[in-house]
């Protein structure tokens, strides 16, 4: 597999930027909405905010009802894999679950980049 070290850049940029607008929805509406909601929201429109930079920024793509079904399909892979790895290593491993996070990122975030990566590719 020929690695994309731009794609690969633009993807960690991509990320960051929708972890921040995330966290940033989230302060912006925790006094106006309860935790789980001021959270989801943030987590909605950080969903959007990935999809369109990933689309536009990331492959050069234009966004489509297609790439995003299919980039939906990537999170709830990715979701699915992280969330398998997290039980299991907390279950079988003496990794201390403050750092459990960054062992199953280190596994996740490169295999949804080859899924997203697929995802917008033209096919």
């Amino acid at each position: 597999m020929r690695l994309h070290w731009g794609e690969i850049v633009r993807f960690g940029i991509t990320g960051a930027g929708a972890a921040a607008v995330h966290y940033g929805m989230y302060l912006a509406t925790l006094r106006a909405l309860s935790p789980t909601w001021a959270y989801a929201l943030g987590y909605g429109v950080s969903f959007l905010f990935n999809f369109f930079g990933s689309s536009l920024f990331t492959f050069g793509k234009q966004p489509s009802w297609r790439r995003l079904m299919r980039f939906v399909g990537c999170h709830v892979v990715n979701y699915l894999l992280q969330m398998a790895l997290f039980k299991l290593w907390s279950l079988v491993s003496a990794i201390p679950r403050e750092a459990l996070p960054v062992f199953v990122l280190a596994i996740a975030v490169p295999v949804n980049y080859c899924l997203v990566r697929r995802a917008f590719a033209d096919r």
